[in-house]
């Protein structure tokens, strides 16, 4: 490790990038901790014998004689003393000020690409928070969501991948996986696409399940089932597109309110008996889909515009 870096974090000067290449270091190995807790020894010892201007060498330089290397001598004493739980406060600091949750936000009809500070590859869809530390720790790499993610888990079978929802923990090691919980929706699904995940009950462990590749996980009469997936165009919401497979006209004004973070009242009964299959872009805007589904499915709608509701009639 350079010393000038270790140097600008003893003196308080190392911005948050740097304090996260420290921390990884010193969590390669017992050597490098080890190293790091020298260097803080040698830091302090030049801060007293001058090198440094120092509180301490301000007061040191108003004495003069065997007097002034007595009193040297004992504070260096002193700090040498101190010095073995140096390194754990220092240590402690630093956790500190990493475990620091980062937390993103995604606008209506928008989506967002980001990289963890794993490695993990991760999308985010319309209307999702994801909160995640500026580094993981060496156990576990936990996230929160709320809203709907797709992840690209770096592998690393010491420290788990786990995404915490509401009510639902997602476990993995490395995997390709999506899950959704948006919370005003009330619902919860995870789908595998390769690997492995287990998804287990918060509020009940014994309510688990394990994933395959191609299967989905959602709730029945709030407990976990597991279903075949064949269809997996409803998960290019990545590319902007919201796709639909002969999918009922409530169920797809459902997601038009989840993507675009609006309230959708239907006062038509007629539209439920339709189904629809086909695709729309989440930029073209919610007015633009429903003036496509009213070339298949009759309709009117209305818009209140300051309520952010639109009425089907």
């Amino acid at each position: 490790m350079n010393r000038s870096l270790l140097y600008k974090y003893f003196e308080g000067l190392a911005s948050y990038e740097e304090e996260v290449i420290l921390k990884q270091w010193l969590d390669k190995s017992p050597e490098n901790r080890i190293s790091f807790n020298e260097e803080r020894k040698q830091y302090d010892i030049i801060l007293l014998t001058g090198e440094k201007t120092s509180p301490v060498m301000v007061e040191m330089k108003k004495k003069s004689g065997r007097n002034a290397t007595l009193e040297l001598v004992k504070i260096a004493a002193i700090i040498l003393l101190v010095l073995g739980g140096s390194h754990w406060y220092y240590q402690r600091q630093m956790d500190e000020k990493l475990s620091r949750m980062q937390s993103i936000f995604v606008p209506p009809g928008q989506r967002i690409n980001l990289t963890l500070p794993d490695g993990t590859n991760v999308w985010l869809n319309s209307r999702t928070t994801l909160q995640y530390p500026i580094a993981f720790n060496k156990k576990e790499r936990k996230v929160t969501l709320t809203g709907e993610a797709y992840f690209e888990v770096k592998k690393d079978e010491k420290a788990p991948f786990i995404v915490q929802t509401a009510n639902h923990n997602v476990e993995v090691l490395g995997t390709k996986f999506d899950v959704e919980a948006y919370e005003d929706a009330d619902e919860f699904e995870t789908t595998l696409m390769e690997g492995s995940v287990k998804v287990a009950s918060i509020k009940d462990p014994t309510d688990a399940l394990l994933l395959t590749p191609e299967t989905k996980a959602y709730l029945v009469d709030g407990r976990l089932q597991a279903v075949a997936v064949d269809e997996f165009n409803h998960y290019r919401w990545k590319e902007g597109l919201i796709c639909f497979k002969n999918e009922s006209f409530s169920k797809i004004m459902r997601d038009f309110e989840k993507y675009y973070g609006i309230t959708i009242k239907i006062e038509s009964s007629r539209v439920n008996k339709h189904t629809y299959t086909g695709k729309f872009r989440q930029t073209d805007g919610v007015e633009y889909a429903l003036r496509v589904l009213q070339k298949n499915i009759r309709f009117t709608y209305q818009r209140d515009d300051d309520n952010h509701i639109i009425y089907i009639k």
